[in-house]
């Protein structure tokens, strides 16, 4: 048997097999070697999400706190409305990984190309109502009209040009179901790359391009991320992945689309859940002002920097679930989880000391402003306290998707977002006055409760049986 234990010098030389893209099998072998050759590019993948998320907040900063809030207003309502693609990024993993776990390489091709047809529809329905309805949008999510007028551009940028972000979304899950996940990192790191380069130069000005502010950042996303899945369609069509699509391929089949809709139902309802949880309590945090949310909103953007590991290493769990499933090695699909999840609770716990110590200082980085410093502090600190439950549920939950079992993360969202945290926060913010550290609160032990629940229904087993 293949032993699990690695030298520094094993770790440097996979290391670089995992961004090179070179493992092709994790069926086989070493558990924690394949946790550790998917994990690191999925990690890395999202660390540039996350450092581009960062650096945005950091630009836009500069520019005013209603600018920071237009963002965090606008980022609650787009993930409301990305909630189909997620769930359809969700169901392209499940069912992908699941046919390359069997051998069936062109079958998963064929799912490639529905979920991209797919995305394109939904994309296209959302342009059209952030073009014609970006000022009501804001006003909707309780924006004030100074914010409205100076946001609103942002916002018809970002929503009306979502297909860039969909699409990027929705090819990288394909090539994260195939195992290729350093073509999903190389990806990201192109997109987010030039996002960072193209940022100031449209926010403050650079030669013939004058100073756009807050909507200059969404030019710059737009750009990026369109680039990027240029380079996506590219791998695919030239065969530079496991998954290779030809034009014989661009065909509509609704044998494979019905089933991907099927499966993407459960991801849907659980992403609506979630995501409209975190719409109502946005507009909870308007209901104290601009700096509460600016503060709020850059404490939320500091949370993700750190949730995107851990986000990385889930998405590897839900590989070595869907693969393992279909090469009818359950046993050690489980195993992978338990591995997975235990990492991600490490890593959670040192991020949660930091916070809980350096909370001040890592807002003040982004906003001095002393309300802005005093409540995203304080949102930071409260949510540290539950960052170890963090790291293991969203590890737990994903597995459950990556055997293409989307109903279950759904029925635990809706009791513990729904029935739990969005009575919570009212009533602990609004009722019982105790403001923005209520809706706080409501994070953390929403996040406690789906991680135990998750844990104990995943020990059942049921996941096992599902057919993709």
């Amino acid at each position: 048997m293949q032993s699990d234990k690695l030298s520094f010098k094993k770790i440097l030389q996979y290391f670089k097999i995992a961004v090179t893209g070179k493992e092709q099998s994790f069926t086989t072998g070493s558990i924690r070697r394949a946790v550790f050759m998917l994990s690191i590019p999925m990690i890395l993948e999202m660390l540039m999400e996350s450092i581009f998320a960062l650096v945005d907040i950091l630009y836009v900063s500069q520019v005013s706190v209603n600018a920071v809030a237009t963002i965090g207003l606008t980022e609650s309502v787009i993930t409301l409305v990305y909630a189909v693609a997620i769930g359809l990024s969700m169901a392209a993993t499940a069912i992908v990984a699941r046919r390359v776990g069997e051998k069936n390489l062109k079958e998963a091709s064929k799912a490639a190309v529905q979920v991209i047809f797919l995305g394109v529809i939904v994309a296209a329905i959302i342009s059209v109502f952030g073009i014609l309805y970006a000022k009501e949008i804001l006003a909707l999510m309780g924006g004030e009209p100074d914010l409205i007028e100076e946001g609103y551009g942002y916002t018809k940028i970002l929503i009306g040009g979502n297909v860039t972000i969909v699409l990027l979304f929705l090819i990288n899950a394909v090539f994260r179901g195939a195992g290729d996940a350093s073509v999903a990192m190389w990806t990201l790191i192109l997109s987010n790359g030039l996002n960072i380069i193209l940022d100031p130069i449209f926010i403050f000005g650079f030669g013939p391009v004058p100073a756009l502010g807050v909507e200059g950042a969404a030019i710059a996303t737009t750009i990026g991320r369109g680039t990027a899945v240029v380079f996506q369609l590219a791998i695919l069509f030239l065969g530079y992945s496991k998954i290779k699509v030809g034009v014989k391929d661009l065909v509509i089949r609704v044998g494979v689309m019905f089933n991907l809709i099927k499966v993407s139902l459960g991801g849907i309802g659980q992403f609506l859940i979630g995501t409209s949880s975190w719409v109502f309590l946005m507009r909870i945090m308007s209901e104290f002002g601009s700096e509460v949310l600016a503060g709020y909103t850059i404490a939320i953007r500091v949370v993700m920097f750190t949730l995107m590991p851990a986000w990385g290493m889930s998405n590897a769990a839900a590989t070595l679930v869907g693969q393992n499933l279909g090469a009818k090695e359950p046993e050690r699909a489980e195993q992978s989880v338990w591995k997975t999840g235990k990492y991600s609770a490490i890593f959670m716990g040192v991020v949660s000391i930091i916070y809980l110590v350096f909370a001040r200082q890592i807002i003040e980085m982004f906003n001095d402003t002393p309300d802005v410093v005093e409540y995203g502090s304080l949102c930071l600190q409260v949510m540290a306290a539950g960052y170890i439950f963090y790291g293991y549920a969203m590890v737990v939950v994903n597995a459950f998707n990556g055997a293409g079992d989307t109903k279950t993360p759904t029925y635990i969202n809706f009791v513990c977002f729904w029935l739990l945290q969005l009575p919570f926060a009212y009533v602990m913010a609004i009722t019982l006055d105790f403001g923005p550290v209520g809706v706080f609160w409501a994070i953390t032990l929403a996040e406690i409760a789906i991680a135990i629940v998750s844990i104990i229904w995943f020990k059942k087993g049921y996941w096992k049986t599902v057919k993709v």
